[in-house]
């Protein structure tokens, strides 16, 4: 990668890629495939929208992190998503809706052979979803990139874990979230965003561990699974996070207790939610509490300082709006989960 006539100190340069680096797919070290996909969400719509929208803001972040100098020298490059995925998203985003508003109305599924067939089709929708992820990015983990899933709603990465658990067997899940996530077949909707860790692990054995923190909206059967599931989730709520705070804990000492649990190879899936909503406004499902950014960034760090090795991640949820703070945000949290994937090659 011919570097000689960039200049990192000055704003991106929109003929460029992601960041505005001159970085090639083929020069990468690390390729971020956007999965514009929000077909279960069931509040607020717009993510399917961010990894564009978190492109043209990533224009605007400095390229330089204090903590990975170099990171983006070794490569950093975005895909063009596939219209075809968003176009099927869309549709069968207006068929969930249909369904959802029907469910929640308390209705009978048995009677309706529409909503029946509407069910049918979003499930199917979805798992071919599953099967596109997993296809692009095997072929990626074969070509030997590192890889980042930019979404999207949470039920994106799926097919990920499966590609990447091929490559590097068992690995341990640090989950970033205000959500558990550990809801079975949401609604009758299979690959929920609701779903997506439940899945991972009825799925994908080689998740050997997931690691959840910052949650703090959750139903009782997820509770229960947790409790069920002591050997594999571990979950730090966000109330018992902020209850140590208060109690003189320092966030020093709950980092290095969270990563004791994680084992060698990490996984980050990335729920933007689980930050503060001041970071956040328009996210899917905001929920008040939540992490500064600084925070996890020092805890990220603290994993690599371990010995741990960071293998890929997911970033998922990023709201848009008219004042493109959800994604100026985005563009940042995006930045430095680059760096950190890329910090030990």
């Amino acid at each position: 990668m011919n570097l000689s006539k960039f200049d990192p100190n000055t704003s991106g340069n929109p003929n460029y890629n992601i960041f505005g680096l001159p970085t090639s797919e083929e020069e990468a070290s690390l390729v971020i495939l956007p999965v514009p996909w929000e077909v279960t969400v069931s509040y607020l719509a717009g993510t399917a929208r961010a990894p564009e929208r978190i492109k043209k803001a990533s224009l605007h972040v400095d390229i330089f992190d204090i903590d990975i100098c170099n990171g983006w020298k070794k490569g950093f490059f975005l895909r063009e998503q596939d219209k075809k995925i968003l176009q099927k998203s869309d549709y069968l985003r207006k068929e969930a809706e249909l369904y959802i508003n029907f469910i929640s109305q308390g209705e009978n599924l048995d009677n309706n052979k529409f909503m029946c067939k509407t069910l049918k089709e979003v499930n199917e929708g979805c798992s071919f979803l599953n099967e596109w992820v997993y296809d692009q990015t095997k072929t990626l983990l074969n070509n030997n990139k590192l890889i980042g899933i930019l979404g999207g709603d949470h039920s994106v990465p799926l097919g990920f874990y499966k590609a990447i658990a091929e490559k590097h067997g068992e690995f341990g899940i640090l989950q970033v979230d205000a959500h558990c996530d550990l809801r079975k077949a949401y609604l009758g909707l299979k690959y929920s965003h609701a779903s997506i860790m439940y899945n991972a692990l009825a799925e994908v054995p080689e998740v050997s561990k997931l690691v959840q923190i910052g949650v703090r909206d959750f139903c009782e059967s997820e509770w229960e699974y947790i409790q069920n599931n002591k050997d594999r989730v571990v979950t730090y709520f966000d109330k018992k996070i902020k209850e140590l705070l208060y109690e003189g804990h320092n966030w020093k000492t709950i980092s290095q207790q969270i990563i004791e649990n994680l084992p060698q190879k990490v996984y980050i899936s990335f729920d933007i939610d689980g930050l503060n909503r001041t970071l956040c406004p328009h996210t899917g499902m905001p929920v008040p509490g939540g992490f500064e950014a600084e925070q996890l960034y020092y805890l990220f760090k603290k994993i690599l300082d371990s010995g741990r090795q960071i293998i890929g991640f997911d970033l998922c949820e990023t709201g848009t709006s008219s004042n493109e703070w959800d994604e100026n945000v985005g563009a940042r949290v995006l930045f430095k989960l680059c760096n950190l994937t890329v910090a030990n090659i």
